[in-house]
């Protein structure tokens, strides 16, 4: 598999895993009846204050790694194309 594919399944299990967590964090439609599950009311201990806040705090970090990852792989391409850019003049 070449980088490109590599990137594009990253891309889309990533997306996945977002999407899949808005549906589960969002709340339900007006409308329905659905009962909440009996596991929610098992964890009554949990806040949502405190989940908030951890969540927030696990979000932060997440977009602080995509940064130091989206730099670092900025520097390789750049790298990449001028290794490219002088084979080609050469």
């Amino acid at each position: 598999m070449g980088w490109r594919t590599k990137f594009v399944f990253v891309l889309m299990v990533y997306f996945a895993g977002f999407g899949t967590a808005i549906y589960c964090l969002a709340p339900p439609p007006e409308g329905s009846e659905d009962r909440p599950r009996q596991t929610a009311r098992a964890r009554p201990a949990i806040k949502s204050d405190e989940f908030a806040r951890s969540v927030n705090s696990g979000m932060h970090k997440c977009i602080d790694f995509g940064k130091e990852a989206a730099i670092e792989a900025a520097k390789l391409i750049r790298e990449r194309m001028e290794e490219v850019q002088l084979k080609s003049d050469g």
